[in-house]
């Protein structure tokens, strides 16, 4: 996929993604040289081949694979059927805390012009997606073993490393949570803390709502009109739209909460 037009991708924000997805799509099945960062291909094809041919061999202990409940074991037989299924981007495919407080729904033309030029999505699946990328709706988290390649974190790593390579001259916000950074850190890259701030000054870090407040900033941040080719930018956009973020150190950004 080629860059979009202009400078959009000065400033790259990554998201987690969601358990949470949307079902179904309009697009044609999925074809992995249309996903961006083609230097991916083959890992992906690699993983895709894996947990297709699990949950088609062996729907129990595919289930037991990707902690799915009895409840959810139809996830099984759509991840059977990854190759076959119809997609949808990235950015409509996931759901869930983050993104429903992120509304990409809500964008206009040209928010949705400078969000989709700006976000990216870690994927146990495919590593990193950019937000217009087709995908199908499928099961697999970053924690999950698939048969014949050990840890997801050892496939990944590598290539992701040596496909964010072009990335060094770019402001990276990464906003994943801890298992798919682990997937591949993008080195230089700014990372987000949540912390909630209570009446006696005392904070603690917040768990579950943190992908609420990131979901909040990566808005902000995407549809933003300004350049943010460094992180004093980025901070000045973010505090304009009334976020409290505060400069931890060189690589860490701590946005403060009220209870």
């Amino acid at each position: 996929m080629a860059p979009p037009a202009g400078n959009l991708w000065r400033v790259r924000i990554l998201l987690s993604p969601s358990e949470a997805k949307s079902v179904g799509g309009t697009g044609s099945p999925l074809d992995l040289g249309s996903l961006a960062l083609p230097s991916l291909t083959d890992t992906r094809r690699t993983v895709a081949d894996s947990l297709v041919g699990l949950c088609s061999d062996d729907p129990t202990a595919a289930r037991s694979a990707l902690g799915l409940s009895e409840k959810l074991g139809h996830e099984v037989a759509l991840d059977a059927d990854l190759w076959a299924s119809p997609t949808a981007p990235a950015l409509s495919r996931y759901t869930g805390v983050l993104y429903d407080a992120l509304d990409p729904g809500s964008f206009t033309a040209a928010t949705r012009s400078r969000a989709e030029g700006r976000l990216w999505i870690g994927s146990a699946l495919f590593g990193l997606l950019a937000a217009t990328d087709p995908i199908p709706h499928y099961r697999l988290s970053a924690a999950t073993r698939l048969p014949g390649l050990g840890t997801l974190r050892s496939v990944w790593r590598p290539a992701l490393t040596a496909a964010t390579t072009d990335w060094a001259d770019d402001l990276v916000v990464d906003l994943r949570s801890g298992g798919y950074h682990a997937l591949g850190p993008v080195p230089g890259a700014v990372t987000v803390d949540v912390v909630t701030e209570y009446p006696d000054g005392s904070r603690k870090v917040v768990s579950h709502f943190s992908k609420h407040h990131k979901g909040l900033l990566a808005r902000t941040l995407a549809t933003s009109r300004a350049e943010m080719g460094d992180v004093g930018a980025l901070l000045r956009v973010a505090r304009r739209a009334g976020h409290t973020l505060e400069r931890t150190s060189e690589s860490v950004l701590t946005m403060v909460t009220e209870p």
